[in-house]
């Protein structure tokens, strides 16, 4: 009975142990508020430079449960993520979409997010 007493508590240590392990490598400690900011065209009135075009995809097949329904928050978050892994100051021209087809009786939904990279001179 004490062994197997001591196994359990080992294993549920272990257990703990993992999740909390893993629980800090899916964590993102980075506030949004570092993120590059969305700027309309109005309010660009610094000089900059075109980093480039950012377009990110996600398909799902069935219903995506883990997608909140604020489709335009979930596109200007991927967006503005990519953005900082350019080095941009700003994200201008942000367009989000998406469009659903059914294969059989499977649906299929693909959001689109896309943005131009600026930086400011």
């Amino acid at each position: 009975m004490i062994k197997h007493r001591r196994f359990m508590t080992s294993a549920l240590l272990a257990v703990v142990f993992t999740v909390g392990i893993a629980g800090c490598a899916i964590f993102n400690p980075r506030a949004d508020s570092e993120l590059p900011p969305l700027l309309s065209q109005d309010e660009l009135i610094r000089p900059h430079v075109k980093l480039g075009r950012i377009q990110v995809t996600r398909e799902t097949y069935g219903s995506d449960y883990s997608l909140t329904p604020d489709i335009r928050a979930w596109g200007a978050a991927a967006v503005r993520q990519e953005a900082e892994k350019m080095g941009a100051d700003a994200v201008t021209l942000l367009e989000v979409d998406g469009r659903t087809t059914v294969y059989g009786v499977i649906p299929s939904t693909e959001y689109r997010a896309s943005g131009i990279a600026i930086k400011f001179k």
